[in-house]
């Protein structure tokens, strides 16, 4: 069943944890691409679950959790709803591919971004058309329509601001598969899966392997490979959020950039609606004076999941902090722009829906 959200964020939380949402793709009535004697939804599930327990048992800073923990049918709409709820920082989908040819074969890891090429649309397309299976899809999608190339375009309309994250957790993935478990390395791609699309944090769509190639369906089956391939993920989970964590680690140098957004800090009253950018993350409270920031002023405090997370810059409109961001990338390459109001962290995409209907 899909996991209880409320239940999940209640309970006390270690300084510094994590929270990885992992999506075992398709479930209960949709049962995903089908191999020769076998089901993707049950093989996703299945290095789902052990990827979970990879992390939970090697990282005592990361929580783990699962939009579905057994074959409960969760609607695609509320999959990338449970990790924004909860402020996770990853968001992993688990999948198996599929293609016409029995001879295809390899791993290939998705971020969000425009399709381009007519095999990528497949592989989303064919991802998207679970939605077909729920009630009043087309209301509830907003006229999405997964069949139609045209509903596509609206992909390439977005600016996703964790594409650098998610392209770098991606890549250590594929890293991981090509050198660790001898998978076919087909490459990090983008493509415009719905579940990737409404996320609000680093977020990749991964395809394990073709359940059409009779050989990849026997290796997605077994244990030893649903092993390698959970270890493999947990393996670039790892290096990526040590990576991140060691960027995040805030010390002084002489790099200094002109001040912006608000004065002193001070985040705006009122319950106002704002556009930030955050620039560092620590499992302990720090000084927000700017020789702790490289030299950037108006830093802004704001702890989330027990984390303290450091924001500079304060822009009514998203447009304004997107362009800041790109002006400080020099000295923050990993900065992103975050929603914030009453000194919380809003999912960005709900922020975004509520400005378009002021």
């Amino acid at each position: 069943m899909p996991c209880n959200v409320q239940a999940a964020n209640s309970g006390p939380k270690t300084d510094g944890k994590w929270i990885i949402v992992i999506d075992p793709g398709h479930g209960g009535r949709d049962p995903g691409a089908l191999g020769s004697f076998s089901k993707e939804k049950n093989i996703n599930l299945a290095i789902a679950q052990k990827t979970g327990n990879y992390l939970k048992e090697n990282l005592k800073n990361a929580t783990v959790i699962f939009t579905r923990n057994d074959d409960s049918t969760v609607d695609l709409i509320e999959r990338p709803r449970i990790a924004n709820k909860i402020n996770a920082d990853l968001f992993i989908s688990i999948h198996s591919n599929w293609a016409k040819s029995k001879s295809v074969a390899g791993a290939e890891t998705f971020v969000m971004g425009h399709t381009r090429d007519q095999e990528n649309l497949e592989v989303a397309m064919k991802e998207n058309e679970v939605i077909l299976l729920e009630e009043d899809y087309s209301t509830k999608y907003a006229g999405f329509d997964p069949k139609s190339p045209e509903s596509y375009i609206m992909f390439t309309l977005m600016q996703n601001v964790f594409l650098e994250q998610s392209t770098d957790l991606a890549a250590k993935i594929q890293h991981q598969f090509n050198t660790r478990v001898d998978r076919k390395d087909r490459g990090v791609k983008q493509a415009g899966f719905w579940v990737l699309y409404n996320t609000t944090m680093p977020s990749v769509l991964i395809e394990t392997g073709f359940i059409t190639n009779l050989s990849e369906e026997k290796y997605l089956n077994s244990e030893l490979g649903q092993d390698y391939l959970a270890s493999a993920i947990f393996r670039a989970c790892r290096d990526y959020m040590n990576e991140i964590d060691s960027k995040s680690e805030i010390s002084a140098i002489k790099n200094t950039v002109p001040a912006t957004g608000s004065e002193s800090g001070v985040m705006p009253s009122g319950g106002q609606l704002v556009f930030m950018v955050q620039v560092a993350t620590s499992s302990t409270k720090r000084e927000t004076s700017s020789q702790n920031f490289k030299g950037l002023k108006d830093i802004v405090e704001i702890k989330a999941q027990e984390r303290f997370k450091y924001a500079t810059g304060v822009f009514s409109e998203y447009p304004e902090a997107v362009k800041y961001r790109k002006e400080i990338e020099t000295i923050y390459p990993d900065a992103f722009v975050i929603a914030v109001k009453d000194n919380k962290i809003l999912p960005l995409q709900q922020a975004l829906d509520q400005k378009r209907k002021k």
